[in-house]
C-alpha cells in the first residue's frame, strides 16, 4: 500500500501517514510558468495499491485538475489499484437541476475522477447520499458523526441536549446524530432560500426552550443559514447553541459572520485545511479526521469491513 498526497490538504495526508505508519509517496506536484499542473512520481508504484489523498476545496479547480493529474500519472505507472480519497468532495452540492438548463455537476465531476482511471473513491460526508451512485466504481462514504459524538460527549457528558437540523433534508443526519448521544431529541429550522448563499429563518419545528443546541448540518460556506439558525433559536429560549459540521468551507467573510454570532462554538473537520482566519477565531474548534480515514484506508487495502466503523 502506498499514499500519494495532492497540495489541497498536506497536514491531513501527512497526519493520515503518520496514522498508518508509512510515508508519503515521494512525488512532485507543482506548476509551470502558465500554471499548468505538473506530476512526477519518484519512486517505483507497479502493482502497489495506492491511495491518493486530495480535498477539491478552493480552488476547486485546481485542486480537482491535480487529482484527475495525479490519478493519470499513476494508471500510466502501472499502479495495480487507485484510490481517490476524498475529505471534502467539491461540486457536491449540484448533484440534480433545480430549474432548467442547468448542469449536475457532482455526476460530472464523478466522471471524470472515474475515467481518469480512479478504481474506487473515498469521501467523507458526502453532500447527498446519492452521489455514490455517479461513480460506476466502488464508493465508500465515510461519516463524521462518530467523531463529533465522541467530542459532544467528552464535553458536555450528554446532560440536556437537543439536536436540531438547519433544514429538513438534514433531519436523517441529526437522527443519526441524536442516537450517538443518548437519544437526545430533535427539532428543526424551517427556512426558505430564495436563491443560492441566502437563507431566511421562517420558524422552530419543537420545543428548544431551556435545551442546550446542537446544530449539525455537512458544510459551512457563506455562515448565513447557520447564524440566523443560532439566532432564532436563541429567540425561542434555548441556553445555547454549539454547531457540529464536517467541511468548513468558510467562503468570503463566513469566519467574521461566525465569530459575531450567537453561536457558542462551530466545530468542524480538517477535511479541509483550516485558513489562519479559522484558526484564529476563538469560536472556531477543528476535530482530527485523520484516524477515521486512516483506519477506513486499512480496512480498504486489507478488503475487510469498512460500513463495521459506524455500528
Amino acid at each position: 500500500m502506498k499514499l500519494m498526497a495532492g497540495n489541497s490538504n498536506l497536514p491531513l495526508a501527512r497526519d493520515i501517514a503518520a496514522y498508518l505508519e508509512l510515508p508519503l509517496t515521494d512525488a512532485s506536484v507543482r506548476r509551470f510558468a502558465d500554471q499548468e499542473i505538473f506530476v512526477e512520481i519518484h519512486e517505483n508504484v507497479r502493482g502497489e495499491d495506492v491511495f491518493v489523498i486530495q480535498s477539491t476545496s478552493a480552488p476547486a479547480n485546481d485542486n480537482l485538475m491535480e487529482l484527475l493529474i495525479c490519478i493519470d500519472a499513476l494508471r500510466r505507472a502501472s499502479a495495480k489499484r487507485i484510490t481517490a480519497v476524498l475529505p471534502y468532495f467539491g461540486y457536491a452540492r449540484q448533484d440534480r437541476k433545480p430549474g432548467p438548463r442547468t448542469p449536475i455537476s457532482a455526476k460530472l465531476v464523478a466522471n471524470l475522477i472515474t475515467q481518469a482511471g480512479a478504481d474506487r473513491v473515498l469521501a467523507v460526508d458526502l453532500h447527498a447520499g446519492q452521489i455514490q451512485g455517479f461513480f460506476d466504481i466502488p464508493t465508500d462514504n465515510l461519516y463524521g458523526a462518530p467523531v463529533m459524538a465522541a467530542d459532544i460527549l467528552e464535553r458536555t457528558g450528554g446532560q440536556n441536549l437537543m439536536v436540531v437540523s438547519p433544514d429538513v433534508g438534514g433531519v436523517v443526519r441529526a437522527r443519526a446524530l441524536s442516537k450517538r448521544i443518548n437519544d437526545a431529541p430533535l427539532s428543526i429550522v424551517d427556512k426558505r432560500r430564495d436563491k443560492p448563499g441566502v437563507s431566511e429563518v421562517m420558524n422552530i419545528i419543537g420545543d428548544v426552550k431551556g435545551w442546550d443546541c446542537i446544530l449539525i448540518d455537512d458544510i459551512i460556506d457563506s455562515g448565513g443559514t447557520l447564524c440566523n439558525a443560532a439566532a432564532a433559536l436563541m429567540e425561542a429560549g434555548a441556553n445555547s447553541v454549539t454547531a457540529y459540521l464536517t467541511h468548513g468551507v468558510l467562503s468570503g467573510n463566513a469566519v467574521e459572520r461566525v465569530t459575531n454570532s450567537a453561536l457558542k462554538e462551530l466545530v468542524i473537520t480538517d477535511s479541509i485545511q483550516p485558513t489562519e482566519a479559522t484558526q484564529a477565531s476563538p469560536k472556531i474548534r477543528t476535530l482530527p479526521l485523520a484516524p477515521l480515514i486512516g483506519e477506513a484506508i486499512r480496512r480498504i487495502a486489507d478488503e475487510s469491513s469498512v460500513s463495521s466503523l459506524f455500528d
